[in-house]
């Protein structure tokens, strides 16, 4: 089986350790936040088991303040639940770290480049251009070549050394497939 039809028969599971399952039902009595905010994390990792969200986003999703999550966040990371790592240099947003001994998604092996790769959450809230969301330009495409087609290069090109190819040199680029449904 490939990795592609691995990762679509694998479905939306995270697994936990039976002991650190049992932590974090003690978790809950020590901060019931902090397990909230494990639990919300812990639902949005992918295979590499970090989340990047920002400590505004947190208290929108808990109801808590950001005083609130600033405290449940350093319970979390004392307590070794998860790492935290800085982006920029406010230190409001980050990549929240799960501990892969306490939570994971997909296989376990390799999951320490975790720090590499990540879940983001935004919220619309702390976007600059909140006001004119879903009214922006389309981004540019992409043209894409589908299996069958080739690349064929039209105009006059720029000058040297952007100039269109030498015949029987032309580029085969790759193709995407298209499925029984068009896409």
């Amino acid at each position: 089986m490939n990795e592609i039809s691995e990762r679509k028969n694998r479905g939306q599971w995270v697994q936990t350790e039976r002991a650190a399952h049992e932590a974090w039902a003690l978790l809950t009595r020590k901060s019931a936040l902090a397990a909230q905010i494990m639990h919300l994390l812990v639902a949005r990792v992918g295979d590499h088991n970090a989340v990047v969200i920002s400590q505004g986003t947190l208290a929108n999703l808990t109801g808590a303040s950001r005083r609130g999550v600033q405290k449940a966040l350093k319970v979390l990371t004392d307590n070794r639940w998860i790492e935290l790592r800085q982006i920029g240099d406010r230190g409001t947003i980050n990549a929240h770290v799960i501990n892969d001994r306490v939570a994971w998604s997909g296989k376990r092996d390799g999951i320490r480049y975790s720090l590499f790769s990540a879940i983001v959450v935004l919220s619309e809230d702390e976007q600059p251009d909140r006001d004119q969301l879903g009214q922006q330009e389309p981004l540019r495409r992409v043209p894409r070549l589908l299996q069958g087609e080739q690349q064929l290069p039209t105009g006059p090109g720029l000058p040297p050394p952007s100039e269109p190819t030498l015949p029987g040199m032309e580029p085969d680029l790759p193709a995407a497939k298209i499925g029984d449904d068009g896409a």
